[in-house]
C-alpha cells in the first residue's frame, strides 16, 4: 500500500485487482469507478460493438437486481447517479452516492459486472437502441465527421471502427458472444476501482475484498497501430445546412515524453476562445461558427488535428487559412506570452476539473490503468511549466509537418479537390 503526496492510496488487492482511494473529507459525496482494460481496439470487426454493447446490457438485470429498475432504482433510491462509458481502450462503471452509501453503490457494480442475466429478449431491445444511436450520429454531421477521419486515420484497423461497432457488426452480436466477452475481459488482473470523497481506505479495502469475485487470467493484447504512411481524404456529399470538415494526423501516446508539448501546441492553435484559430478564422475572418484544435491519446499512438463548421461556401478558404495557421506553428516558435498564456489555461483547466469527486476519481484511476503510474497535479503542472517555445514548434512539425495528413468532410461539396489540394503541402504527403 503507497500513500502519495495529496493523500491518495494505491493498494493491489488479492486477485491482483488495483485499488486508489482519494479521501476528500470535506466533501458530503463519494465517488467510485470500475476501470477495465477493455475497449473497441481489442474486438475483431465482425464483433466491433461488443464492449459498448455489453456496457448497455449490464444494467438490465443482474443476479440481485434482476431488471433493468432494480438496478437503476437501487442508486437512484439513495440519491445517487449511476452510469458508464465506453472508449477504445477503456470500459468504465461509476456511481457518486453521498458518503455513507458507498457500501451499496459497490454492491450494485459488482453485481451488474459479476452476475449480469444476459436474457435475450432483452438484448434484442438493446440492439433496436443501438442500432438507433448509429443511426443518430449519421444524423448528426458534426459528430459523424469524426467517425469518417478516424476510418482513414486508423484505415483496416479496430481504431478506425466507430466504438458503437457498425449495424452489421451490431447484428452479430448475441448474449453468447457477451458472456464470453465478459470472461475473457472482465478480469481481476485488468481491473483498477477508483473511489474518491469521503471515504475511509481500509473501509472501501475490506468490503471491496469480499465483493470482488473476478477471475486472474491474463488479459488479451490488441493489434498495435502501424505507422500512417499515406494521406487520404473522406467527404461525403450531404446536402446540409454547413460543411463539416476534421484535418489531422497521427500523434502520440500517454507515455511520451512529449504529451504536455502536445497539450500546449493544441490549445495554442484551437483551445478556447483566446487560440489562434478562433480568433484568425472565426473572430476577424469570420469563416467558421465552430472552430478548434483537438489531440488524443493512446497506449501507442495517437491523434491530432482540428474541426471546422463553416457555411459550404465558405469551407476552402476555411480551410486554407487552418492550414496557414498550423504552417505557422510548425515553423515559428511561439512567442512567451502566448506560451505562459496556453500555459497557465492548460493548469487552470486541470485544477479546476479536480475539484468533484467524480472527476478525481477518474484523474487518478485512468492515469494508473492506461499509462502505469499516477502524477500528482504539482507533478503535471511542473511538466506543463518546463516545456519551451521550441519544444512546441517542435512538436507542431513532427505531427503536421513530418507525417501525411488525412481530411474528413460532410456536406454539399461539389469539388473535392478544392479541399484536397490544401493539405496537400511540402513537408508530409
Amino acid at each position: 500500500m503507497v500513500v502519495n503526496a495529496t493523500g491518495h492510496t494505491l493498494e493491489v488487492l488479492s486477485g491482483g485487482a488495483r485499488l486508489v482511494t482519494a479521501p476528500l473529507r470535506e466533501r458530503n459525496s463519494v465517488s467510485i469507478a470500475f476501470m477495465f482494460k477493455i475497449g473497441s481496439r481489442y474486438e475483431p470487426p465482425e464483433l466491433a460493438g461488443v464492449s459498448h454493447f455489453v456496457e448497455h446490457m449490464v444494467f438490465k438485470g443482474s443476479e440481485h437486481f434482476p431488471t433493468a429498475m432494480a438496478v437503476a432504482e437501487s442508486i437512484e433510491g439513495i440519491g445517487g447517479d449511476l452510469n458508464a462509458s465506453t472508449d477504445k481502450e477503456l470500459t468504465m462503471y461509476w456511481a457518486r452516492v453521498a458518503g455513507d452509501q458507498l457500501e451499496r453503490a459497490v454492491d450494485v457494480i459488482t453485481d451488474i459486472v459479476q452476475r449480469p442475466r444476459f436474457e435475450p429478449e432483452e438484448a434484442e431491445k438493446e440492439r433496436d437502441v443501438i442500432l438507433e444511436e448509429l443511426r443518430m450520429y449519421l444524423d448528426s454531421p458534426a459528430d459523424h465527421v469524426h467517425t469518417l477521419f478516424e476510418e482513414i486515420l486508423w484505415p483496416n484497423h479496430p481504431l478506425g471502427i466507430d466504438v458503437a461497432g457498425t449495424p452489421d457488426s451490431v447484428s452479430r452480436i448475441t448474449v453468447n458472444t457477451m458472456r464470453e466477452h465478459v470472461r475473457r475481459h472482465y478480469l481481476a488482473s485488468d481491473l483498477l476501482v477508483a473511489v474518491a470523497g469521503n471515504v475511509d481506505h481500509v473501509r472501501v479495502r475490506d468490503y471491496l475484498t469480499e465483493k470482488l469475485e473476478l477471475p486472474s487470467e491474463e488479459a488479451p493484447s490488441f493489434d498495435p497501430a502501424l505507422p500512417l504512411t499515406q494521406g487520404a481524404v473522406n467527404i461525403l456529399d450531404r446536402p446540409t445546412e454547413q460543411a463539416h470538415l476534421v484535418v489531422g494526423t497521427r500523434s502520440i501516446s500517454y507515455t511520451h515524453p512529449d504529451r504536455y508539448a502536445v497539450d500546449l501546441m493544441t490549445t495554442i492553435l484551437g483551445g478556447g476562445m483566446s487560440s489562434r484559430l478562433f480568433q484568425e478564422i472565426r473572430e476577424r475572418l469570420g469563416l467558421a461558427y465552430d472552430i478548434h484544435a483537438f489531440s488524443a491519446r493512446l497506449a501507442d499512438s495517437g491523434a491530432a488535428g482540428a474541426y471546422i463548421g463553416t457555411e459550404p461556401a465558405k469551407a476552402s478558404d476555411a480551410l486554407e487559412k487552418v492550414m496557414a495557421e498550423i504552417r505557422k506553428m510548425c515553423d515559428q516558435p511561439v512567442d512567451s506570452e502566448e506560451l505562459t498564456r496556453a500555459k497557465n489555461y492548460v493548469k487552470g483547466r486541470l485544477l479546476l476539473r479536480l475539484e468533484s469527486t467524480g472527476a478525481m476519481a477518474a484523474y487518478l484511476g485512468e492515469q494508473h490503468i492506461l499509462t502505469g503510474e499516477i502524477l500528482e497535479p504539482a507533478e503535471l503542472i511542473d511538466q506543463i511549466d518546463a516545456v519551451t517555445s521550441e519544444d512546441v514548434r517542435r512538436v507542431a512539425h513532427q505531427t503536421y509537418a513530418e507525417q501525411p495528413l488525412v481530411l474528413a468532410a460532410i456536406g454539399p461539396i461539389k469539388d473535392p479537390r478544392a479541399l484536397t489540394d490544401l493539405i496537400e503541402w511540402s513537408g508530409n504527403g
